[in-house]
């Protein structure tokens, strides 16, 4: 199959003003430098550090999820190959499948709501930059009017598809979207390439307002925590949080080269955290002996 020019552009998760969260390059790679004088991608390689986050309630770790899957399908689709369209297609189902369990869009709904109470609290202090908090409350108040425009009823189409549907039930079976198991979905397959990003872009249409209100959530709630420098005793690190603020994330971020990844386990209340080293994929992991330094992120 003859490939087709792409679209120029990568497409952003949030169409709103330009901020942060939009940026393709991380803050620790920003950061990183500015202080090596590197260009980006060769600094981020050096000196970016690993980041493991751990939610610490069901409506994040679907947040996550969601983002992940959602940033999935979005990379695949724009491979603009059959292999990356199968990918794409997988994507999209899994974000369906979680989507469609509970009321995903109101739990996002109430999460727009409460950042835009804190945020509308800052608007009378001093010292706040008012032109960037006018920016993100902007980018809140879009988001939250996409996703009420879509209705409560927004998945019918795609629940509804009958294309989509074989596509999933035989997803379940390994090795069941073959070309003879699914003759049409193979027949899509081979459309034009412009053609099948078309009818892609139309299925990631109806599920983009609840995807980009995700982002700019998971974004904020980052900025909210504040990084401090911890030390695991032995690989071990144990975490007590306040009743009165609850944490939604912890990040962990140690150095790429540390040969260490953390084992995490908590709740809104404590958090532990194990330190494994990496030994190779024939050998077990085991908890390091050693006193770790590592930088600590909760986030609220």
């Amino acid at each position: 199959m003859s490939s087709e020019d792409r679209e120029p552009g990568p497409m952003r998760f949030t169409e709103g003003a330009a901020v942060a969260q939009n940026s393709p390059m991380s803050e620790e790679a920003q950061k990183a430098s500015e202080k090596t004088n590197l260009p980006p991608h060769e600094s981020a390689a050096v000196a970016a550090p690993l980041i493991f986050e751990q939610p610490l309630n069901e409506r994040m770790r679907t947040f996550l999820r969601l983002d992940f899957l959602y940033s999935q399908a979005l990379y695949h689709n724009e491979m603009q190959s059959q292999w990356g369209s199968r990918a794409a297609m997988g994507s999209l189902l899994d974000i369906l499948a979680i989507a469609a369990r509970g009321d995903v869009r109101a739990d996002v709904q109430k999460e727009l709501e409460r950042h835009l109470a804190q945020l509308n609290v800052f608007q009378s202090k001093p010292g706040v930059d008012s032109a960037r908090l006018r920016t993100v409350m902007s980018n809140l108040l879009r988001l939250r009017a996409d996703l009420v425009a879509c209705g409560s009823n927004y998945l019918g189409g795609l629940k509804d598809s009958e294309f989509l549907s074989a596509i999933k039930h035989r997803s379940a079976i390994p090795g069941g979207t073959c070309e003879f198991d699914l003759p049409d979905f193979f027949f899509w397959l081979n459309q034009a390439t412009d053609a099948r990003a078309r009818s892609f872009n139309e299925w990631l249409a109806t599920l983009r307002p609840l995807c980009d209100a995700i982002a700019e959530l998971l974004w904020i709630t980052r900025q909210h925590g504040k990084p401090r420098q911890e030390i695991a005793r032995a690989g071990v690190y144990h975490i007590t949080f306040e009743r009165d603020t609850p944490i939604q994330l912890v990040r962990i971020a140690l150095p790429a080269d540390s040969g260490l990844y953390p084992e995490t386990s908590g709740s809104h209340y404590r958090c532990s955290v194990r330190l494994l080293a990496w030994n190779g994929l024939q050998t077990r992991p085991v908890q390091t002996t050693e006193d770790v330094p590592f930088t600590l992120t909760c986030c609220t």
